[in-house]
């Protein structure tokens, strides 16, 4: 994907995020149907493993572990591999997710589910976890485009946004708006600086001699 698609996809996502925000929030006096409904559904097939398996999410997304604690390690492995334009362009990418997500949480104040399990901070519009999980996903598939690494992290993101409703601590949209901020702001930064970043690449793969 070229410099310009990766603009416009990555504006896109941002601009989506934000329409989503101001729809759900400001369109609809009451929580729109969809979130109600699934948010009910979890509850009533709540079992104690998915709450567990949440709790652990909860932790590994949230709070010191995912403000320092994961992107501090994925710039360290970066920086290990050599791949230091890799660890500046992640960094950037994790401070410019937050700084969005806190922003619209700001812009938009979205209340939180009543039944919610854990207690967490002002605004369910984006939610926090699941925008740090697309941003981890995205930067590492941006660095290491591989089929693989796509479908881990897809795999990734989609755990994180249904753990978050396994809590009811988001609606089900804060989790999509969370994605796509998460996307966004790796997708912009990308066609801003991938090519900086690529020829730390390929100066390492280069062969001596």
């Amino acid at each position: 994907m070229n410099r310009r698609m990766l603009l416009w996809w990555g504006v896109g996502l941002l601009a989506l995020a934000t329409v989503l925000g101001a729809v759900v929030v400001f369109a609809y006096p009451a929580t729109p149907g969809f979130d109600r409904w699934w948010n009910d559904t979890i509850a009533g097939a709540r079992a104690d493993w998915m709450v567990d398996f949440a709790l652990a999410l909860n932790w590994v997304g949230g709070g010191w572990a995912a403000i320092l604690g994961v992107p501090l390690l994925t710039i360290l492995v970066l920086v290990i591999a050599r791949r230091w334009r890799g660890a500046l362009f992640a960094a950037l990418c994790f401070a410019a997710s937050a700084a969005g997500v806190q922003l619209l949480k700001q812009l938009f104040g979205r209340a939180r589910p009543d039944d919610m399990l854990v207690v967490s901070d002002y605004g369910s519009f984006p939610s926090g976890h699941t925008a740090n999980a697309a941003t981890i996903a995205l930067v590492l598939w941006v660095l290491f485009p591989r089929v693989w690494v796509a479908i881990v992290g897809a795999a990734w993101v989609l755990a994180m946004a249904l753990s978050r409703t396994f809590l009811s601590v988001h609606w089900a949209t804060d989790t999509l708006g969370g994605a796509l901020v998460g996307a966004g702001v790796v997708l912009v930064l990308a066609a801003w600086l991938l090519p900086w970043v690529q020829r730390n690449r390929v100066a390492v793969e280069a062969p001596i001699g």
